[in-house]
């Protein structure tokens, strides 16, 4: 009986958790108020944009867009538990200009500036987001938001606008 219910438990699990197997190794668990594990979406999604990132710098684009894929899923499902988050907001931005989903991204950015107007990360993807579609009196907007971040962000952006 007791195997029963185990394999019940886990079959239930197996249909009720959205990772592949693949996954289960960078899988982050958090714990929720009743003690149970459950994954961090947010804390997940970071990873897979950090390896999408590394794929990108050795040239394998089709699986850096699969990565960011992946991310993307699991910020909408950190989104949907933390809607007035601006640090997903930003990735939710970063993760769809990498897709190519420019209009997406920049609605994502736009709404984590209404509620952090200085938010380095955003700032510095919308301008990227500006220069990558020709707008660069946009994007010099956001690099003078953060001209007294003393933040990298600022030389990043500086040096993507100066270099466009």
């Amino acid at each position: 009986m007791t195997k029963k219910i185990i394999f019940v438990i886990l079959i239930f699990f197996i249909n009720t958790v959205d990772i592949t197997k693949a996954d289960i190794n960078d899988t982050i668990l958090a714990t929720d108020n009743h003690g149970v594990n459950k994954i961090d979406n947010y804390k997940f999604a970071i990873k897979q944009i950090n390896k999408a990132k590394k794929l990108e710098k050795k040239g394998k684009t089709e699986k850096a867009i699969k990565r960011y894929e992946k991310a993307l899923k699991y910020l909408l499902k950190a989104n949907s538990e933390k809607p007035v988050d601006p640090n997903i907001l930003s990735y939710l931005g970063f993760s769809n200009q990498k897709l190519g989903n420019f209009e997406d991204a920049e609605i994502y950015y736009l709404i984590g500036l209404e509620i952090d107007s200085t938010h380095e990360g955003i700032n510095k993807f919308l301008g990227e987001l500006y220069v990558e579609t020709n707008r660069i009196s946009m994007a010099k907007e956001r690099l003078s938001v953060l001209k007294d971040c003393n933040c990298k962000e600022f030389k990043e952006l500086e040096a993507v606008i100066k270099n466009n």
